[in-house]
C-alpha cells in the first residue's frame, strides 16, 4: 500500500511538473514580448505637453517656445512635440495665454492632415509654397508680445541646440533687431520639462530594466572560461536585441561593453578570452519602442581551479563598491544635489583604500542613456563641480549610476562599479529592477 501511494504521488508530481513548465514559458515569452503592443507615446507625449510643459516654462521664467523642424537634419526636440516627419520647414510654437498653454504649428500644406490627425496642438497653419514661413511665424508671435522666447541654442545641452545658424540667421532677421534681446536660450527649458519622467514612463523603462538585467545575467551562463571571449558574450546580447525587435540603448559599436580586462572605459567588446581569476564587467542597455532607453551593468568573477567562491580581496572590492552605491541609495531625495551623493561616494571610496576614478557617480537615463537632467558627480580630483552636478534631484527623475572601487592589476587598473536603475520618489529613491547582491561566479567547464 506505501509502494503504491509513493508511486501515485511521484507520477501526480511529474504531471504537475510537465503541466507547469509551458506556464513558465509563456510567463519568460510575457516578460520578453512587453513591447510588442503598440507604442504608447503619441498618448504619453500629449500627456506630457499637457501636464508638464506648463510647469516647465514657468520654472524656466519663458512665456514662448519656438522649434522650428525639417526634413533630414531635425531639430533633437522633434520627437517630443510631434516634429519628427517634418518635410518643408516648420514652426512649431509653444506659449502662454494667461495661465494656459496654447501651441501653434506652421506647416508645409503637405504636411497638415497628418498633423492635425495626431491631435496634438492647438492649431495647424497651412503655408503654401512661396509664402514665406518664417515672416508667418514671427509676425504671429509679435501679436501674441511674449517677453522672453526659448530657442533651441544651447552650448552645453545638445538636446536643446538644434537651431542651425543658417536659421537663427533668418530667425532674427525675420524678427527684427528690436526682438533680438527677447530671444533667449531654450536650456533651462529643455532640461526643466525632459529631465522628469512620467509614471508611465517609469512603468515601461522598469520592464526594460527588468529585461536588461536578466540578459545580462544570461549571457554569463554562455562562458566557458578559457575559450569564450569578451566579443562572443556581446555578441549574445546583439542577438537578444535583434531577436526580440529593440535597439541598442547607446552606439551599437560600443553596446554592450563587456570587458574581463583592465579597464578600457566607453569602448568595444574585444576577442580577449576570458580566464579563470578574470573579473568581468557588462555595460548593457537596450531601446524600446524606439523611446526609452536602459543602461545597467552586471558584474561576474571567473573561479580558479579548487575555488568554490571568490578570493577575499575580490569579494571586499565588490562589497565595497556596492556599499558605495546603497550609501548613494538611501540618500537620494528630492532636494540634494548630484555633488553632494558623489561626494559620499568618493569619501567612502577613499576610507575602503579605493584608487580615485575619473568617472561621475551617475546621470540620467531616459531617451537617451545620457539623458537631460543633473550629474551625479562634480566630485572627481582637479574639477570643479557643473552647473547641473549643483541642481537638485527632482520627483519623477531617473537614473543609472555606480557605486565604485578600483584597485590596480598587472596590466593597469581595474574598476568595479555597480551600476543601477533607479527613480526618485517624494521620499526617496526606488529601483526600476531588483539590484544586484552578489557576484555572479562563473565555474569551470
Amino acid at each position: 500500500m506505501k509502494n503504491t501511494l509513493l508511486l501515485f504521488l511521484l507520477i501526480l508530481t511529474t504531471v504537475f511538473s510537465c503541466k507547469q513548465k509551458p506556464t513558465e514559458d509563456k510567463q519568460t515569452e510575457a516578460f520578453e514580448n512587453h513591447f510588442t503592443s503598440k507604442n504608447p507615446w503619441p498618448e504619453i507625449r500629449k500627456k506630457r505637453i499637457q501636464e508638464l510643459l506648463p510647469s516647465a516654462m514657468e520654472r524656466a521664467e519663458v512665456e514662448a517656445w519656438i522649434v522650428i523642424c525639417r526634413e533630414n537634419n531635425n531639430d533633437p526636440m522633434a520627437i517630443h512635440i510631434g516634429g519628427e516627419n517634418a518635410g518643408g520647414t516648420s514652426f512649431y510654437l509653444f506659449y502662454k495665454k494667461g495661465d494656459e498653454l496654447n501651441s501653434a504649428v506652421f506647416s508645409s500644406f503637405g504636411e497638415v492632415t497628418a498633423l492635425t490627425e495626431l491631435g496634438l496642438h492647438d492649431s495647424i497653419i497651412s503655408v503654401s509654397r512661396g509664402q514665406d514661413v518664417f515672416k508667418l511665424a514671427t509676425d504671429f508671435v509679435k501679436e501674441i508680445s511674449p517677453n522672453k522666447i526659448a530657442i533651441n541654442t544651447s552650448s552645453s545641452n545638445s538636446t536643446a541646440d538644434g537651431l542651425s545658424h543658417s536659421q537663427y540667421q533668418k530667425l532674427t532677421n525675420s524678427f527684427g533687431q528690436e526682438w533680438e534681446e527677447k530671444l533667449i536660450s531654450s536650456e533651462a527649458l529643455v532640461y526643466e520639462w525632459l529631465s522628469i519622467k512620467l509614471p508611465e514612463e517609469v512603468e515601461i523603462m522598469r520592464k526594460a530594466a527588468e529585461i536588461t538585467a536578466q540578459w545580462e545575467v544570461e549571457a554569463y551562463k554562455t562562458i566557458v572560461p578559457g575559450k569564450t571571449t569578451d566579443a562572443e558574450v556581446a555578441d549574445f546580447l546583439n542577438e537578444k536585441i535583434k531577436t526580440y525587435g529593440f535597439e541598442d540603448g547607446w552606439n551599437p559599436e560600443q553596446n554592450p561593453n563587456v570587458n574581463s580586462g583592465p579597464d578600457r572605459g566607453h569602448s568595444h567588446a574585444t576577442d580577449k578570452v576570458i580566464m579563470p581569476g578574470d573579473v568581468i564587467q557588462t555595460d548593457f542597455g537596450i531601446k524600446v519602442y524606439g523611446i526609452w532607453v536602459t543602461d545597467i551593468q552586471r558584474f561576474a568573477y571567473v573561479l580558479k581551479k579548487d575555488e568554490e567562491k571568490a578570493p577575499e580581496n575580490i569579494q571586499k572590492y565588490w562589497d565595497v563598491a556596492k556599499r558605495g552605491h546603497r550609501i548613494v541609495f538611501e540618500n537620494m531625495k528630492p532636494g540634494i544635489s548630484g555633488y553632494e551623493l558623489d561626494q559620499l561616494q568618493r569619501q567612502w571610496m577613499k576610507e575602503n583604500g579605493s584608487l580615485p576614478v575619473p568617472w561621475s557617480t551617475g546621470h540620467p537615463v531616459g531617451y537617451v542613456a545620457h539623458d537631460v537632467g543633473p550629474s551625479i558627480g562634480g566630485g572627481q580630483e582637479g574639477i570643479i563641480p557643473s552647473e547641473t552636478a549643483l541642481k537638485p534631484l527632482r520627483q519623477g527623475m531617473v537614473f543609472a549610476y555606480d557605486g565604485f572601487y578600483a584597485w590596480e592589476i598587472e596590466s593597469g587598473e581595474k574598476t568595479i562599479s555597480v551600476e543601477e536603475m533607479v527613480v526618485i520618489t517624494e521620499n526617496g529613491a526606488e529601483y526600476l529592477t531588483n539590484p544586484q547582491e552578489d557576484l555572479i561566479l562563473i565555474g569551470q567547464e
